[in-house]
């Protein structure tokens, strides 16, 4: 894919999700600016990114920061965020700080600077517990935790900035995105991250509630993919969209794949559910598919295979 704009911006490039998708654009011949103030992100990421970039440290809640980074930009991927349930039941000022009034501020910067495409890193947590499964986009949103009700919010922002103004957005409902450099160490983390991490340090793994909760667990690529493809599709502009694996595995019987991959048997240690969770969480990825072409490229055995050989060789093995 090649790019006729002089600058690409993606917001939290030096988090998991932002850092894989820099790459990925830089290898198609973008030329890419990162925003990043750090606060879930790491310079490590940056430094295994492949190509030059022009990297602004700073908070998308800062409208003066924000206003400098969508300078001369055509095109906007806004991965920024805190993106954690638990972490926005503790704290919710500032999950709305930077959800709610980060998305928001790149929102008018961008309408002002005259940016053509914006791709908006949206959740599933937007749907709640309903039981229906898999979860489609036209279920009514049943947000449970303020993490959930702040990315909705964007969704919502970012509708109608393109109903109203016109400018091209689109919001891609990320599922449990799991892969290369995502963090183990925070207890914000995901649970991918996190069973392998204490797998690999002959740690007993942590379940919150019993297991029995499944989710639908997304290799990297394939969210980064899904993104590239939203910025290219002309059918993409004002639509949210699924972007998922399309199954789901419960915790228990998630562990269990790992111990296989990993060669260790070692028990969980269950704690108490946490307030917020949802007990199971399945995409139908059909929008996706019709409009944009969306591709689950690496299945989950794959994608666990390859975040273990990753974490082998990354900061975390000790």
């Amino acid at each position: 894919m090649s790019y006729d704009t002089p600058t690409v911006l993606v917001t939290g490039g030096a988090g998991f999700i932002g850092s894989n998708l820099a790459d990925r654009l830089l290898s198609e011949g973008a030329r890419v600016r990162i925003l990043d103030n750090f606060a879930t992100g790491f310079q490590e990421n940056l430094d295994e990114i492949a190509g030059d970039f022009e990297f602004i440290e700073g908070d998308v809640a800062d409208p003066e920061v924000v206003a400098a980074a969508v300078e001369g930009v055509e095109m906007i991927f806004h991965e920024a965020a805190l993106p954690s349930v638990p972490r926005s039941v503790e704290d919710p000022v500032s999950t709305h700080q930077a959800c709610v009034e980060g998305t928001f501020n790149l929102l008018l910067a961008a309408r002002s600077a005259g940016v053509r495409k914006f791709i908006y890193a949206a959740s599933s947590s937007a749907y709640g517990d309903q039981p229906t499964l898999p979860k489609a986009e036209t279920m009514a949103p049943a947000p449970m935790s303020p993490y959930a009700v702040a990315k909705l919010t964007g969704e919502y922002y970012a509708s109608a900035f393109y109903r109203v103004y016109g400018l091209e957005t689109a919001s891609l409902r990320y599922f449990n995105v799991f892969g290369p450099r995502q963090n183990p160490s925070s207890p914000y983390s995901g649970v991918i991250s996190r069973f392998i991490d204490a797998l690999m340090t002959d740690s007993r793994p942590v379940i919150y509630g019993d297991g029995e909760q499944s989710r639908d667990f997304t290799f990297i690529d394939n969210v980064v993919d899904a993104n590239i493809k939203a910025a290219k599709s002309p059918k993409a502009p004002g639509l949210v969209m699924n972007a998922a694996n399309g199954e789901r595995i419960t915790l228990n019987d998630l562990l269990s794949a790992l111990k296989k991959i990993v060669g260790k048997e070692i028990d969980a240690e269950y704690h108490e559910a946490r307030t917020g969770d949802v007990k199971h969480s399945q995409a139908d990825n059909t929008v996706a598919v019709e409009t944009i072409g969306y591709e689950n490229l690496v299945g989950l055995e794959d994608g666990l295979q390859r975040t273990v050989e990753w974490w082998k060789n990354s900061r975390f093995a000790r």
